[in-house]
C-alpha cells in the first residue's frame, strides 16, 4: 500500500478527482491490479496491457465494475509491433491499434507529451528492452511515431546508474548513456527496496540481479520523457540508426582516441574536424560528453570524406537484431 501511494504521488502531479479531465495513463504488466487501484483512486483513466492471462480474468472484472474508467487487453508491451509479417497474435500488439483504442492521436514532435506510460520493466534481458525503446525513440517509430511519449518505468538500480554516469567512468559510461542522456530528460522519482517485491521466480516474481560493481539494492521509478530539441541540426530519424551505430563502435574499445576511431572511419581531415568542434584530438571515446557525439556526428554528415556507407550493412543488422 505504501508504495501505491508513493507510485500514485510520482504519477500524479497537479491531476486528481474533482480538477478537470481525468489523465489518460497506459499501463503495461499490471499483474493483480494492486498499482492499477491506487491509479485508478488518483483519477487516472487506465489502459491496462498485460500479458499474463492469469490475471486477465480479474483485470476484466475490476474494468466490468467501472464506468469506463479502466480499459484491459490482452498483450505486451515488449512484444509490440514486431518485424514478422502478418495478422499479430496476442500478446503481441500494435501500436496503430492500441493507440487508436485509447484515442490518441499523431502530435508533432515538439508539442507536449501525448501519453504517460508506467509500468515495471522485467530483470530478463532489461537492457534490451531498453535498448529497444531507445532505437524506437530515436527513429520515431512504434510508440513514438505518436510524439514524445513519456516513459514512467521501474528499472533496476543497476541500469539506473548506467544511464545516469558521467564521462570519464569507463565502466559504467557506456553507449546506452549517452544515447539515453541525448534523447531522454531522465528523472529519478522514487527508489524502492528490493524487498518490496515479490522475489521467487517460481512465483512468477522478480529475482534480485547480481550487483557485480554497480549499486543495485533498489527498484528505481525513473521518467524518461523524450527531449524537445533531439531532432535539431543534422540529427533526423532517417539516419538515427547511423548515429547509434556510430556511438555503439565508439564503445568498442571506450578508451580509445577519438583521432584513431575517426582514422578508422576513413577521416582524412581529423585534425581540422576537431579543432573546429574544439574538442581535444588526445580525447577517449569514454571522456566525450553526449552532445560531443551529436556534435561530431553532425560535423560527419557535412563532410564529403566520411565514409557513412561504411555504417550500412551493420547497422541494418544491429537494427534488426534489437527487433
Amino acid at each position: 500500500p505504501q508504495l501505491a501511494r508513493t507510485v500514485r504521488r510520482c504519477l500524479q502531479g497537479g491531476t486528481g478527482p474533482g480538477r478537470g479531465p481525468q489523465p489518460l495513463l497506459l499501463e503495461f504488466a499490471p499483474g493483480p491490479g494492486i498499482l492499477t487501484q491506487s491509479l485508478l483512486d488518483a483519477g487516472f483513466r487506465v489502459v491496462a496491457l498485460e500479458s499474463d492471462s492469469d490475471f486477465l480474468t480479474d483485470l476484466q472484472s475490476l474494468e466490468n465494475s467501472l464506468d469506463g474508467q479502466l480499459k484491459v487487453i490482452h498483450g505486451d508491451f515488449f512484444r509490440m509491433d514486431p518485424l514478422a509479417k502478418g495478422a499479430l497474435k496476442p500478446p503481441a500488439v500494435s501500436s496503430d491499434k492500441l493507440f487508436e483504442t485509447m484515442g490518441v492521436g499523431v502530435v508533432p514532435w515538439r508539442a507536449d507529451v501525448p501519453l504517460k506510460i508506467f509500468g515495471i520493466v522485467p530483470q530478463q534481458l532489461e537492457r534490451n528492452r531498453l535498448w529497444r525503446l531507445l532505437f524506437a525513440m530515436y527513429e520515431c517509430s512504434s510508440i513514438y511515431r505518436y510524439g514524445r511519449v513519456e516513459l514512467n518505468l521501474f528499472i533496476s538500480e543497476k541500469e539506473y546508474t548506467v544511464l545516469t554516469a558521467k564521462p570519464g567512468k569507463s565502466k559504467i559510461y557506456q553507449a546506452l548513456t549517452v544515447l539515453a542522456q541525448l534523447g531522454y530528460e531522465i528523472e529519478l522519482l522514487h527508489k524502492e527496496p528490493w524487498s518490496s517485491f515479490a522475489t521467487n521466480l517460481k512465483n512468477g516474481g522478480l529475482a534480485i540481479p547480481k550487483a557485480g560493481r554497480l549499486p543495485n539494492d533498489h527498484f528505481c521509478l525513473v521518467r524518461l520523457t523524450p527531449q524537445q530539441n533531439l531532432f535539431t541540426g543534422g540529427l533526423k530519424p532517417s539516419n538515427a540508426s547511423t548515429f547509434i551505430f556510430m556511438v555503439k563502435q565508439s564503445f568498442a574499445k571506450p578508451k580509445s582516441k577519438l583521432t584513431d576511431r575517426l582514422n578508422s572511419w576513413s577521416l582524412d581531415n581529423s585534425d581540422t574536424l576537431l579543432k573546429a568542434l574544439e574538442i581535444s584530438k588526445n580525447a577517449a571515446m569514454c571522456n566525450l560528453y553526449p552532445e560531443d557525439y551529436k556534435r561530431l556526428f553532425e560535423a560527419l554528415q557535412n563532410s564529403d570524406l566520411f565514409a557513412e556507407t561504411f555504417f550500412h550493412d551493420e547497422v541494418l543488422a544491429s537494427t534488426r537484431t534489437m527487433n
